[in-house]
């Protein structure tokens, strides 16, 4: 297009946004210009956007200060601190947890919760409602779970460390988007929209692995119990109840039930962000208020304590070594290689097969770069890591792994995407 021609395209679409902004629309929209093709973001997807690129930000800090403490001469004080009993019984309830087994199991509930909240908003109303858009970020989840988790068991098939399969298959939304938010405005948006999709799908493999393989025996008269309440508030969503503490309330009840079932009881708060109504107008929609509310208490509160709380490792001598074991190299690999492969292979094939599309301003070496900044793992890499093994030494080389992992997964894909991503300076925004 001649230059004169692009000038005029400019002025024009400036023109056009500012005869928009008359209009105040009921969802204020931000358009972002990549290549000439506009992408239209609600305000909670940009919200979520802030609150996660923030919280990667905070996450990577606590994880510093966790490791460092615990390496310092308080190591040994701060380690156990979060191995102390807490009793919070009451009644004929009991309940002695440790304080990291409160937080894993009670906190990470929360943030199961909003993982649901979020994926229920993508399949409603999100990259997912349509299937046609949501085919490539389906396809490169599950290519970026399936090859991660191969690589690990292909190390440790038929030894005590097979169960850990599960520990590279995940993508951490919080760090993932934390570090792209690291590169600025060449960051196209719809790459930032396709990494979400994928870590939210992602996210809903997790949970599935974890209700699937990760339970210490089913105690049935909990686990119906649990789905018994679960259908209530099922019915009390189809009977458009909208009053939040008629499904909070319940939802307590609920988590007891799965925590004493066997069934990871943070699967809770998926369950509960499925019962909860996604119907209403705009902002009077029950599931979007509820997001909104926790989408902060979740990045700056819940995640920071589940760093400290699960990053408490303590370098003994000749922990390096322990990187070339079986499971810690199949964590490494699954993460760093598997991931990016995964993504990749899955994506092209799909595109081969003419079932998906790349989004517009994207290229296959825009989604190589993506892939491997997909291999940080952390949050769930690390609560899987904590349900997979039962030896505490295995549990912290597991970590450990993790870490690893996903900060060369980090840095290559930081180095990719500047590489090939040019400086993106046109941004226009309607408030």
């Amino acid at each position: 297009m001649p230059a004169k021609s692009k000038r005029n395209a400019k002025v024009v679409h400036y023109l056009a946004i500012r005869q928009f902004k008359k209009f105040k629309p009921y969802f204020p929209i931000t358009y972002f210009r990549n290549l000439n093709s506009p992408v239209r973001v609600t305000r909670l997807f940009k919200e979520f956007l802030d609150s996660e690129k923030a919280g990667g930000i905070i996450l990577l800090v606590c994880t510093v200060i966790s490791v460092s403490i615990a390496n310092s001469q308080w190591g040994s004080s701060y380690v156990d601190f979060w191995h102390r009993y807490a009793d919070l019984s009451f009644a004929s309830v009991q309940l002695n947890y440790s304080i990291e087994h409160w937080i894993n199991d009670g906190l990470m509930a929360i943030f199961f919760l909003l993982v649901g909240l979020e994926i229920e908003r993508e399949l409603y109303a999100g990259e997912l409602k349509d299937i046609k858009v949501a085919a490539l970020p389906i396809a490169a989840a599950i290519g970026g779970m399936l090859i991660p988790a191969a690589i690990h068991f292909i190390f440790n098939q038929g030894t005590v460390n097979q169960s850990g399969f599960g520990i590279p298959m995940a993508t951490d939304i919080a760090f993932a988007l934390g570090m792209l938010a690291l590169l600025g405005n060449r960051v196209p948006f719809s790459l930032k929209i396709f990494l979400t999709a994928l870590a939210i799908i992602d996210d809903l493999g997790a949970i599935l692995v974890i209700a699937l393989f990760y339970n210490d025996g089913i105690a049935w008269i909990y686990l119906l119990s649990a789905l018994g309440i679960f259908a209530g508030l099922l019915i009390l969503g189809r009977l458009k109840v909208y009053n939040l503490l008629f499904y909070i309330l319940p939802g307590i009840v609920m988590w007891y039930c799965m925590l004493k079932s066997g069934v990871h009881a943070t699967i809770t708060g998926v369950l509960l962000a499925f019962a909860i109504p996604f119907g209403g107008a705009g902002s009077k929609s029950l599931s979007y208020r509820l997001q909104r509310f926790l989408h902060k208490p979740v990045a700056f509160i819940i995640l920071p304590i589940f760093a400290l709380a699960n990053t408490g490792l303590i370098l003994s001598d000749g922990w390096i070594n322990e990187l070339t074991t079986n499971n810690s190299l199949g964590i490494i690999l699954g993460l760093l290689v598997g991931k990016p492969a995964g993504i990749l292979l899955f994506c092209f094939l799909l595109i081969k097969l003419k079932w998906g599309s790349l989004p517009t301003g994207i290229s296959l070496k825009h989604l190589a770069g993506v892939g491997v900044l997909a291999g940080i793992g952390f949050t769930m890499s690390i609560f899987i890591a904590n349900l997979a093994f039962k030896d505490a030494v295995t549990i912290q080389f597991s970590k450990i792994s993790v870490l690893a992992g996903s900060s060369l997964a980090c840095i290559a894909g930081l180095i990719w995407l500047r590489i090939t991503l040019k400086e993106n300076k046109e941004e226009i925004s309607v408030e």
